[in-house]
């Protein structure tokens, strides 16, 4: 049981409250304020910003399983991937004949591929409420055939770690492959609407943005809501002392396997959030470098706080936009010694150095 008190404490009302002000401040800023104005934000910052409330939803769910129950998964890209491409497919098929070929059932790389029809696996994905139930459904099944595998197989540590890395690694090689369906290197884009609207639309930006920011509040309040229970209360045992509390008496497998498909289904949602606002979803996105990104965002803002998890990874993303393009050539060496000196000077990241000053205060 838990109490509403538990649920909205004050650092998740003061998240709550943020995160609101901002998302409407960004659609003020840009509705209602001149072009020319300095204060106005653009579409283009809208659109940056949408994609950094992706990216925190994303890390909630990393802080969920590595700060919450000890599992320090290495590839949740996979999870974020799939629900990219689920709602990328989407997206090609309401594409129809506006595409290169005029083709108006298959997508232009299958026409380009000389496929004759379109594969069963793509059967379905025209209608946006299958599509919709593929973004969660696919990563939440992967999740529970791996860690159904794992979990009861005792793997913990180094060595499941290791094992998630090695799954998205598979999946980029076998989502490079062309025979796959899946539009091979080159991914999935060239999307046009959704839901009759036009991806390249002021309104539909915006509107994505403010999904993304709701989504976001959806998944830290869900996250807050399982933290809080007695669901939350055996997770952290687990991570304390995974056999005491097998010894006790709970399926620890079990618990590990839901928290995880649970999971993996919040980073599918972020997925497809993600895909139509940056116009693109390839395989790169499985790249076992940026699951370990995910991991550096929530170490530097703070494991086990879901929020700290948010401001890791829009304050590492906000780094990154600004050095790709200030300094290229260091960016990676920066993010590395980033990680270096957050784990030796802040070992509770950045919502620990606020936790401090508040004691301090």
């Amino acid at each position: 049981m838990h109490t509403d008190k538990q649920l909205f404490d004050r650092k998740s009302q003061v998240f709550l409250l943020v995160l609101a002000v901002v998302t409407v401040a960004v659609l003020g800023l840009n509705i209602l304020v001149p072009e020319g104005s300095a204060l106005h934000v653009s579409t283009y910052t809208v659109t940056l910003l949408g994609k950094y409330l992706t990216f925190a939803l994303l890390a909630i769910a990393v802080d969920l399983v590595w700060g919450y129950m000890g599992i320090l998964s290495l590839g949740h890209g996979a999870f974020f991937a799939l629900g990219g491409y689920a709602m990328g497919m989407y997206l090609m098929r309401q594409i129809g004949d506006r595409g290169v070929y005029g083709d108006p059932i298959l997508p232009d790389f299958m026409v380009f591929l000389d496929w004759k029809e379109l594969p069963w696996f793509w059967q379905g994905f025209d209608m946006f409420w299958f599509a919709m139930i593929m973004v969660v459904l696919v990563p939440g099944i992967l999740a529970f055939v791996f860690g159904w595998l794992a979990f009861r197989s005792r793997v913990t540590g180094v060595y499941l770690s290791i094992i998630t890395q090695a799954m998205t690694y598979a999946l980029m090689l076998a989502f490079y492959r062309n025979e796959m369906g899946f539009g091979g290197n080159n991914g999935l884009t060239d999307f046009k609407d959704i839901l009759g609207f036009s991806l390249q639309s002021n309104s539909t930006r915006l509107t994505l943005f403010a999904l993304s920011a709701v989504f976001l509040a959806l998944g830290y309040i869900a996250c807050r809501y399982i933290v809080t229970s007695k669901l939350g209360r055996v997770c952290m045992a687990i991570r304390d002392s995974e056999d005491r509390t097998r010894f006790i008496g709970y399926r620890v497998d079990k618990v590990k396997l839901w928290v995880f498909v649970f999971s993996a289904a919040l980073a599918g949602i972020a997925g497809a959030l993600y895909v139509p606002q940056v116009g693109i979803i390839n395989p790169n996105e499985f790249s076992p470098l940026n699951s370990i990104e995910l991991v550096v965002w929530v170490a530097i803002g703070g494991r086990a706080t879901l929020y700290g998890a948010v401001i890791g990874a829009v304050a590492v993303n906000y780094a990154k936009s600004y050095f790709t393009v200030a300094m290229p050539e260091v960016w990676l060496f920066a993010l590395g010694g980033l990680f270096v000196l957050g784990t030796l000077y802040l070992p509770k990241g950045i919502a620990g150095l606020m936790n401090r000053k508040e004691a301090v205060a």
